[in-house]
């Protein structure tokens, strides 16, 4: 049945006031804490991150951002939460680059890494540094790897989560050598085995390394990317000591849920700029290990693509061991 003329006029106004509502809506987010999930334990390099950032995001926003950690899982805990959650924005996660690698690490996922998540921003680089205690008997790589041959499956690699296990089982793999993978839940906690003597070696984030640095206790034996971290300029890489074409790195990016209103995503990218454009916030990244990168939600959705590129390859070539 035809619209009458009051029915039509009836039907443009409520059709033309759902626009002003979802603007309004954006224009008044955040209308209380914004919650930004951390899937990791405490004291690691992406914890340390969301910290920081949550403290120098506080000025351009009218409420404040709560880091909450959720562990486990290898960060499916926490991001099945986020996953879940109400995409008002009022719930956001700072991830590493794994959180796509689980795809191919994990017998199943409750969610999809890239369909289920709304890309905000890439926040930083994540070199990651092979560590091991200064009581340890070797000072270099090549050391280090001629005692794995001296002693076949008692030098454990620590890893925390997908990528650093892979770079470790990678190292072993190309350097003929068999050195088991020790997980732990976040490099804080990888570190304080490093430091006791407990664990020999671990991959880990310069951000895990850097605060024990000072101590003596620890040195760092090689990082994992082609070019050497900026943090250890001294320090050589895997490539420059023996092991070609080693070039392995990782990134914290910051998502949404999936249905992210694009106005409140591009309101947490401007804030993201005043902040990292401060100074200070550098100079506190800088001092914890932190290499910033920020780039937008279309450069953040470019890595993961190439991220998942990049572990679908190397699971077809099968370097990549899925859990049963």
């Amino acid at each position: 049945m035809p619209l009458g003329r009051r029915g039509l006029l009836a039907a443009t106004l409520a059709s033309g006031a759902v626009l002003p509502a979802a603007a309004r809506a954006a224009e008044a987010w955040p209308a209380r804490p914004i919650r930004l999930v951390v899937p990791y334990a405490t004291g690691g390099g992406t914890d340390l991150l969301a910290r920081a950032l949550a403290e120098a995001l506080r000025p351009a926003l009218p409420q404040p951002i709560v880091v909450e950690n959720r562990a486990g899982g290898a960060g499916v805990i926490g991001s099945e939460l986020v996953a879940r959650a109400e995409p008002d924005g009022h719930t956001l996660m700072a991830v590493v680059s794994t959180h796509v690698a689980n795809r191919y690490f994990l017998a199943a996922l409750p969610y999809d890494p890239l369909r289920d998540f709304t890309p905000v921003a890439l926040l930083s680089r994540n070199t990651m540094v092979l560590v091991t205690g200064a009581a340890q008997p070797y000072a270099d790589l090549p050391a280090m790897l001629a005692h794995a041959r001296q002693h076949p499956g008692r030098v454990g690699t620590g890893s925390t989560e997908s990528l650093s296990s892979f770079i470790g089982q990678e190292l072993a793999r190309r350097a003929r050598v068999e050195m088991p993978d020790v997980q732990y839940r976040s490099g804080g906690q990888l570190m304080n085995d490093i430091v006791a003597g407990h664990l020999p070696v671990g991959w880990t984030s310069t951000a895990s390394v850097m605060p024990h640095m000072q101590t003596g206790r620890v040195r760092p034996l090689a990082v994992s990317t082609a070019t050497r971290t900026p943090f250890f300029p001294d320090l050589p890489t895997a490539q420059e000591q023996g092991i070609a074409d080693f070039d392995l790195a990782g990134w914290v990016g910051l998502y949404g849920p999936a249905g992210l209103p694009a106005a409140v995503a591009q309101r947490l990218q401007a804030a993201l700029e005043r902040a990292f454009a401060d100074a200070t916030l550098r100079q506190r990244f800088t001092g914890m290990g932190i290499e910033p990168d920020l780039r937008p939600a279309e450069g953040l959705a470019a890595m993961a693509e190439r991220e998942d590129r990049l572990w679908a390859a190397a699971a077809a070539a099968g370097h990549v061991k899925r859990e049963q």
